[in-house]
């Protein structure tokens, strides 16, 4: 893991960006700032909205429309599948500054409406299509929010920063699904899913303000930047390199969900019915979801003090000892709790880290695309992580699947405590 060029090289803001953004770009000691506040509360009501759609999707999909347990999988197989592309595809898009925040807001907007309408859905592929439109709009807008994010705060604020979004992601995975199982009881499963409009309208109510204070921190290029993935430009600042340990993890980054199903294998026996531990497995996943989130928090401030390094070693070594314990056949809640809270921990270090390490190692031309790479093998990870480890649950045992993705754990840790601590560039910024 790279900590970045930070160190060697000034903040891609000028002088007068620094003197405009106030006592964040001239002393540091404020760096908390209404746009950062904003963005962290986008990904806040964001992910409570679309958590509340995913949460009864499989009952709405298997109840209401009479679909199969296959349906579900190819609807939200195709639906995260989009979602790396449209990363990579929202890079160029973010890079320049004056299209970023329309590019950011029109992302909520379009997540919170294309999820809202799934409710009025009267057949499987009207389902997909919605879904897909969702998952490709929260792909698009996701390098346009973290470039509009680093470009609220100095560089030695890039991991509070990051830390303050990805708690309010996690976050809004411990109250959506909450939020469900009572508008499910109130008001019913369709009109649950009309309901997640709200807070996906507030998320790009929120992400508004904070492109409206990135527009004053912010100066535009004299020139509108061309389209382009700038890969080679990417290779040469050294995203390659230093995405090397993030690759390794992602490829044992497998699905929550397949911690869940573990929990509730383990949790069913003389006693407990399916029901009863299946409940008991979601309430151990609000755990990982609220560990995730002070783990976030956490991170961005050692990364800040520290560096980035021993964070990012320290998420893959929570992982090996989380999957380990979950291949071992343990049926007491409390041991499979502990395993779901190092996974959370893991989790908000490890996304705090990738997101500073391609803050601080790029320029601000160049994040944008950093980002979208960056998406992209997040999401092409946890696919192959995701379906391997299910192939070697069902042909071999599921203690083999989760070692495989603890030896992926592991090996992400070892690249990076061997890699350098530094990496010196030479970028457009000088």
């Amino acid at each position: 893991m790279v900590d970045g060029a930070d160190a060697e090289r000034p903040d891609v803001r000028t002088a007068d960006d620094a003197a405009a953004a106030g006592p964040a770009g001239a002393g540091g000691q404020r760096w908390l700032t209404a746009g950062v506040v904003s963005v962290g509360a986008a990904s806040f009501f964001s992910d409570a909205g679309h958590e509340i759609a995913t949460s009864v999707l499989p009952s709405f999909l298997t109840i209401t429309l009479h679909a199969s347990p296959a349906a579900l999988g190819l609807v939200e197989g195709a639906a995260d599948a989009l979602v790396g592309v449209s990363k990579l595809a929202g890079g160029p898009l973010a890079a320049d500054p004056a299209r970023r925040g329309r590019l950011a807001s029109s992302g909520y907007l379009g997540t919170a409406l294309a999820t809202g309408a799934i409710g009025l859905a009267t057949t499987v592929w009207q389902v997909g299509v919605l879904r897909a439109l969702a998952w490709s709009s929260r792909g698009l807008r996701s390098p346009a929010r973290d470039s509009l994010l680093v470009s609220l705060v100095p560089g030695r604020a890039y991991g509070r920063a990051a830390g303050v979004e990805r708690a309010g992601d996690n976050a809004g995975a411990v109250v959506g699904p909450l939020m469900a199982s009572g508008l499910v009881a109130w008001l019913g499963i369709r009109d649950a899913i009309f309901f997640s409009v709200v807070p996906g309208l507030l998320a790009a109510l929120a992400i508004t303000v904070a492109a409206r204070e990135a527009r004053r921190t912010l100066r535009a290029p004299a020139a509108r930047q061309r389209l382009s993935f700038n890969l080679g430009r990417l290779h040469a600042a050294g995203l390659t390199r230093a995405l090397v340990p993030a690759g390794l993890f992602e490829f044992g980054n497998m699905a929550t969900t397949m911690l869940i199903l573990r929990a509730t294998d383990l949790l069913t026996g003389p006693g407990r019915s399916v029901t009863a531990a299946t409940s008991l497995a979601i309430l151990l996943y609000v755990g990982h979801n609220v560990a995730a989130t002070l783990g976030a928090v956490a991170g961005g401030h050692l990364i800040d003090r520290v560096s980035p390094r021993p964070v990012f070693a320290a998420a893959a070594a929570l992982y090996v000892g989380a999957y380990t314990l979950f291949a071992v056949n343990v049926e007491a809640w409390p041991v499979l709790l502990v395993g779901f809270a190092a996974a959370g921990v893991g989790i908000g270090f490890a996304e705090t880290t990738e997101t500073t390490l391609v803050a601080r190692l790029l320029p601000d031309e160049l994040r944008g695309n950093g980002f979208g790479v960056l998406g992209l093998l997040q999401a092409l990870g946890d696919l192959v992580s995701t379906v391997v480890v299910g192939i070697l649950w069902t042909a071999v045992s599921p203690a083999a699947g989760f070692l495989y993705a603890a030896a992926w754990m592991l090996a992400a840790a070892v690249a990076t405590l061997r890699s350098p601590a530094t990496l010196r560039t030479s970028s457009p910024d000088g």
